[in-house]
């Protein structure tokens, strides 16, 4: 059945098209398997809870009739201002528009907030564009520029709530530097969703070609309930595609972990408990209530536009398992620096069990992608990277290395991960406190960090090591638990390039070279490496052991070896020295950048013109061998082997391929995005 809205209907009708709905929740109340709900141009100002589920073979499908003009906001026009004081004006707002949930009471907070951050979860956007939250009256009257911010100069348009208790309102103060805000567009987000069910459990759900945009969304960590202005909410099957989603106060999609009402950022308001331990805790409790391959996660989430999110463009733990994140433009995430913590970046995933990520573009963020705990037969494939970084050197010093990123995080995993055919192009490639991971022609102009550190809890008198879950292969079973040993990471047919190091990164590098948790090494290349074994020399300390003294259990907590082969060097970018067949190019001095032209993006570098002839090795599921400790192998999530035959475009490889993402030099010309 077809189920037509149109908010400019005159009156609401009962569904059909001569007498649509006025409102998409109306059309979710009564959508069934099978039916599609399609949504006429307009802006929808409403929390749309879809009641019933799809079916495999009979979803609910919602569809904007024309892509991106139905629009889906978490906010509401204000038009009451009164003027204050110079460019201040001030809004007086019933408490009983927000109902249950009040956006400017509610302070953003949860396990892995920096609470020093005082924010409320609500937002006021001055034609689109998110304002700035102070903490009290006098800096909206006399507005200073916040240096951490990505816009330095919109900093100055701030805004301060406060209670009117007698009159039961919300006040909002707010400098509008001299624009009249009643002639303008200004709104505030009201509601903390636009499309995300009440319940667990509403599977095979399509939303298809809308604008959703500007919800008062709560701080999603692991150890919570993980709302998002769109999302499944801890279910199955569901597609999100060819949609804009921007502006949520924390994050825009949410594939993330239900409600476990005992557990629920139990770190900050228990205390008792580290998070580490509670979020152990959340998922052996989520195995037990249902967490399986047969009722969760396997989402899609295709060709969209993300961007301009306070935390996350995308967020996920558990919930987000076996899914498909593909063709996405994931961008400006966390660019204004008002929220900080140990959960933010374009994509911050947990659990990525068998989780593809391919042909994103991905650039702009605080970080980009960042996969913590449990990246297990995860593949990063075919992606493009760049700019995820700190935005200014200016910037460089104690108080702003929040604001410093990378392009790939993989935090505390056991693999298998695989990092393949990607062009990463930020001062910083890869964060890797973790093992298990597989990194195969890619072009890699940035360098790896914490390399053999940030694994630990970081207490000053004990050992505080972390043990994360490794799980039964292409399940979601627990199939045991392991710290961090470093190592068991292989490096395969990759082009290094270090470029001229920014003087805020050198800056940052020399404040934090001693960091337990990231010393933020400059040089390009697999150096940080250096010194880790070959498989041979850590296989031959096993030959004949079968003793069980304190010395010779010490050979279960050696780092473990790392393989290498066909990477070439450039600009001095540094291998490690038992790479044997390392290639390093110290004649020419090689350029790299990329370059927006009309909305496209192309790569501009000489590299092409100095790559030596060399024959790689076709590397395949077979070379690369198994992770470690979960004994599973770099392969497909169906079990099926990998053959590194495809490059960044699928062009197909020749027997002996180039090093890099490309086929050939004349693949790089082409647009990247």
């Amino acid at each position: 059945m077809l189920i037509y809205v149109d908010g400019s209907a005159v009156r609401s009708g009962n569904g059909c098209r001569e007498y649509p709905f006025q409102t998409i929740q109306e059309a979710a109340q009564i959508a069934l398997p099978g039916d599609e709900v399609l949504v006429a141009p307009g802006i929808y100002r409403e929390y749309v809870d879809p009641v019933h589920a799809g079916t495999p073979d009979a979803r609910i499908v919602y569809r904007s009739v024309e892509k991106g003009a139905a629009v889906i906001k978490g906010s509401e026009v204000i038009k009451n201002w009164k003027p204050y004081e110079g460019n201040v004006w001030v809004a007086r707002i019933p408490n009983g528009l927000f109902g249950t949930y009040n956006p400017y009471t509610t302070l953003v907070s949860g396990d892995w907030y920096i609470a020093t951050y005082i924010a409320h979860t609500g937002e006021v956007y001055l034609n689109g564009k998110s304002m700035y939250e102070v903490t009290e009256l006098e800096k909206v009257l006399k507005p200073e520029i916040y240096k951490k911010s990505w816009d330095q100069a919109f900093t100055v348009y701030t805004w301060y709530t406060e209670q009117d208790e007698e009159t039961d309102e919300t006040l909002i103060y707010a400098n509008f530097q001299g624009a009249d805000p009643n002639a303008e567009e200004v709104e505030i987000n009201v509601r903390a969703n636009c499309f995300y069910p009440s319940k667990e459990g509403v599977g095979y759900i399509t939303l298809t070609g809308f604008t959703v945009r500007q919800a008062a969304t709560q701080w999603a960590p692991p150890t919570a309930y993980q709302e998002g202005m769109v999302g499944p909410h801890w279910s199955k099957g569901w597609i999100i595609e060819d949609c804009e989603i921007s502006d949520s106060k924390c994050s825009g999609i949410s594939l993330g972990k239900y409600k476990q009402p005992n557990n629920d950022n139990k770190w900050l308001l228990g205390k008792l408990k580290h998070g580490t331990q509670t979020e152990r805790d959340c998922i052996l409790q989520a195995q037990r209530e249902g967490w399986t391959k047969e009722n969760i996660g396997s989402h899609i989430v295709r060709r969209c536009d993300i961007h301009d999110c306070g935390q996350t463009g995308i967020v996920g733990h558990l919930g987000g398992v076996f899914s498909i994140i593909e063709d996405n433009h994931i961008h400006h995430i966390n660019n204004k620096q008002n929220l900080a913590g140990a959960e933010i970046g374009g994509i911050k995933m947990h659990a990525a069990i068998d989780v593809i990520y391919r042909r994103n573009h991905i650039h702009h963020c605080t970080r980009g992608l960042w996969l913590d705990w449990q990246a297990q037969g995860t593949r990063v494939t075919q992606n493009l990277f760049h700019d995820n970084t700190l935005p200014k050197d200016e910037n460089a010093n104690t108080d702003c290395i929040d604001g410093v990123g990378e392009d790939i995080f993989i935090e505390v995993s056991h693999g298998p991960t695989l990092v393949d055919n990607n062009i990463l192009l930020s001062d910083f490639s890869m964060k890797l406190p973790t093992q298990g991971v597989a990194v195969v022609h890619n072009l890699i102009a940035g360098s790896f960090t914490a390399v053999g550190v940030g694994v630990d809890n970081g207490t000053g008198a004990f050992a505080t090591p972390r043990y994360t879950p490794y799980h039964v292969p292409h399940r979601t079973e627990v199939d045991g638990f392991m710290t961090i040993l470093h190592g068991d990471m292989r490096f395969y047919n990759n082009i290094f390039i270090q470029k001229p190091v920014r003087p805020g990164i050198q800056a940052i590098h020399e404040l934090k070279k001693d960091d337990v948790w990231c010393e933020f090494n400059p040089v390009t290349g697999t150096i940080p490496y250096e010194g880790y074994e070959s498989w041979e020399t850590y296989a031959a300390r096993f030959e004949g052991y079968c003793g069980m003294g304190a010395a010779e259990r010490d050979k279960y907590y050696y780092k473990l070896p790392v393989w290498t082969g066909g990477n070439v060097y450039f600009n001095g970018a540094k291998p490690i020295s038992s790479e044997k067949d390392a290639i390093e190019d110290t004649e020419h001095e090689i350029t790299i950048g990329i370059r927006e032209v009309n909305g496209t993006w192309k790569l501009e570098t000489n590299v092409y013109d100095y790559i030596p002839e060399t024959e790689c090795a076709m590397i395949s599921t077979e070379t690369l061998g198994m992770a470690f400790e979960p004994e599973e192998k770099f392969e497909n999530p169906d079990g099926t082997p990998i053959v590194f035959q495809f490059d960044y475009f699928g062009g197909r490889q020749a027997i002996n391929p180039m090093p890099g993402p490309f086929a050939s030099a004349e693949a790089a010309k082409k647009t990247l995005a």
